[in-house]
């Protein structure tokens, strides 16, 4: 496709221009989190979005995926979803043999809509199929489509009847993205958009066998052993029982974040130094995605929650 991966990164910086470019058209503002969910879809991640209902997050990820030419599902998380409602399961059909009927979990994208409504086997269900990327029904492996990327989201007011995820299942989301609410310029645009006639029409930026190109490239980004060295001290800083854990952190910190977490500070590094047009990652790519990827890795105390710190305020200390 290109003859050196220099030529490669430059065609990524473009792409990732044209593919911004096309979201802006119905997706106004919301820059940063647009960024982190690129990154962890070119990282081969999965993100969970946090934020209260109607700031566009189900438009965007429909938006994103349109933009990829990809296809996409969405499962509303409920209370009585079973597991095979998700990832499909065997019919007798009508010559009295078991078929398999796909599940929604059979796409590129899926949007998994506020996954804490849901009770734990559900969740296990797909998170398996997160980290697998194969799923099983009745012994039979059967593999999911490639690029596969899970969007979860979660309402932070109402937590009333909801089944909050494990930490051992959250570690599985390379990102914990925070949506805000738009500034007063961007709500008065969005105003204008969604209240008129205009009906952007989109174009596709880039297609699956590129999407797939560049998430290996990445993995061939080269990176210096000091940015290695930093990544790791960072997430051993985050434990408070590790050696060159500061009294602020043994203090308000009662878990701390694992390898996993070393991993995707170094891959999203990677992605976001392609991002910007340098061809290697720096110490100030591992700070710029440290937050979304330690904020769901780290449990904090009692007292933490006493003296009101919240996980980003912690996360600050020790970049």
């Amino acid at each position: 496709m290109f003859k050196t991966d220099v030529e490669a990164a430059n065609a990524f910086l473009k792409k990732i221009d044209q593919l911004k470019a096309e979201i802006a058209k119905k997706v106004i503002g919301q820059e940063e989190v647009i960024d982190q969910v690129l990154i962890s879809v070119f990282c081969k991640g999965h993100a969970l979005l946090v934020g209260v209902p109607g700031l566009a997050k189900t438009l965007m990820i429909n938006t994103i995926a349109d933009c990829m030419g990809l296809k996409f599902n969405r499962i509303q998380f409920t209370p009585d979803l079973m597991p095979s409602d998700i990832i499909g399961a065997e019919v007798l059909d009508e010559k009295r043999a078991f078929k398999f009927i796909k599940g929604p979990v059979f796409s590129n994208i899926i949007l998994a809509d506020e996954i804490n409504r849901t009770p734990p086997k559900t969740q296990a269900a797909l998170l398996e199929a997160m980290q697998e990327r194969t799923v099983t029904v009745a012994g039979k492996n059967h593999q999911l489509d490639n690029p596969f990327f899970v969007l979860a989201t979660q309402n932070p007011i109402e937590q009333e009847g909801t089944y909050p995820l494990p930490e051992a299942q959250l570690d599985r989301f390379m990102f914990n993205i925070e949506v805000d609410y738009p500034s007063f310029e961007e709500e008065i645009k969005i105003i204008e958009q969604t209240t008129g006639i205009s009906d952007p029409k989109l174009n596709i930026a880039i297609n699956q066998e590129e999407i797939i190109f560049f998430q290996e490239l990445i993995r061939r980004v080269p990176v210096n052993q000091s940015v290695v060295e930093y990544a790791v001290s960072l997430v051993q800083k985050s434990r408070p029982n590790a050696q060159n854990a500061t009294d602020f952190i043994k203090k308000y910190v009662s878990w701390g974040a694992g390898p996993r977490a070393s991993q995707y500070l170094i891959l999203g590094a990677k992605c976001h130094a392609l991002k910007i047009g340098k061809y290697s990652p720096d110490i100030e790519d591992v700070k710029a995605v440290a937050k979304p990827i330690l904020r769901h890795r780290l449990v904090k105390n009692y007292l933490a929650e006493a003296d009101g710190l919240n996980v980003d305020s912690i996360i600050a200390e020790i970049i």
